[in-house]
């Protein structure tokens, strides 16, 4: 493996540039979401007069989308599901936090699932003191009908012991296995029990991600900028700034913790999947929806048309 030739060039700032880059592709969100919301909300009233527009656009999910939807999550999309939204909530009425923070909203017909009407999920966009960038969110409890649970009481599990931990103020990353509580230990033995494998849809709504608050996101993204700028004042002074590594095995650990009781641990992955992908594409989802029964209709009525040649009896020539 070749080394790196010696360079005047430090880690710390190719680290800058990049996150010179990162800011700029937020200011690029920020723009197109302000600049694409009137034409969002002219579609929303489009397809508002389509039937069954979201569940055909569902039906044609991408492959990162589809590979989540089980065949009683896709009967139930299809049968029930009536509209499906994204807003970016922490830059709307002029608001200046992260583009990336988005909620989806999925509002339902009355079904023998469960008896929401509308589903909303939140996720933050967040930076840890670590380092560490991604989306986390917060789990949401659905009213299943008895007998109905499509995660198998996983998500109610989920919710049960997100409500301990807020009345304990401890978050399960805190806590090591032996002194789980009982609701903790029963949300870890299921999940083993159970397997993540095939698991529903509706499982995402259980989803939290990594343990960073809003107040230590606040502070990463402040401590941030002073060491930028003190870097940029070193470098315009001629001076070099050496910083010491920080140790990253605390985080490590923590997210290791905090995977042992997710129940869906590919939730952030599924989020910008919806948000960047399913969402912007509808209309296009929802074409390629309407020309694939197009083409099956055409083949019924080609196999229709092969069958009645062969019942046809032939006719007899004439002598």
């Amino acid at each position: 493996m070749a080394s790196p030739a010696e360079t005047s060039v430090t880690y710390e700032e190719l680290r800058d540039l990049e996150n010179e880059f990162e800011d700029v592709e937020t200011e690029i969100i920020r723009q197109q979401v302000q600049l694409s919301r009137p034409l969002y909300e002219k579609r929303e009233k489009v397809v508002a007069q389509i039937p069954n527009f979201w569940p055909l656009v569902f039906e044609q999910a991408p492959q990162d989308i589809d590979e989540y939807i089980q065949p009683q999550d896709s009967a139930l999309l299809l049968s029930s599901l009536t509209s499906f939204s994204v807003s970016h909530f922490e830059i709307e009425n002029g608001g200046s936090g992260d583009p990336r923070s988005v909620l989806f909203r999925f509002e339902f017909a009355e079904n023998e699932y469960f008896e929401d009407k509308v589903l909303e999920k939140k996720f933050w966009s967040r930076r840890s003191k670590g380092g560490w960038t991604g989306l986390v969110s917060e789990p949401v409890n659905i009213k299943w009908k008895k007998g109905k649970d499509l995660t198998s009481g996983l998500l109610g599990l989920v919710n049960a012991v997100w409500e301990e931990e807020k009345a304990a103020g401890k978050h399960w990353s805190t806590v090591k296995g032996d002194d789980f509580t009982d609701k903790q230990k029963e949300l870890r033995d299921q999940i083993e029990k159970i397997g993540l494998g095939g698991l529903s849809f509706f499982a995402w709504f259980g989803y939290r991600g990594r343990r960073v608050s809003a107040e230590e996101n606040k502070a990463a993204i402040e401590k941030l900028q002073e060491k930028r700028q003190a870097r940029k004042a070193a470098a315009e002074a001629g001076e070099s700034k050496k910083e010491e590594e920080e140790e990253d095995d605390e985080e490590e650990e923590e997210e290791e913790d905090e995977i042992e009781l997710e129940i869906f641990p590919d939730g952030d992955s599924l989020a910008l999947a919806l948000s960047d992908d399913l969402w912007p594409g509808a209309i296009k989802y929802f074409t390629q929806a309407q020309e694939q029964e197009l083409a099956s209709d055409d083949d019924f009525e080609d196999d229709d048309e092969e069958d009645d040649a062969d019942a046809r009896p032939a006719k007899k020539r004439k002598a």
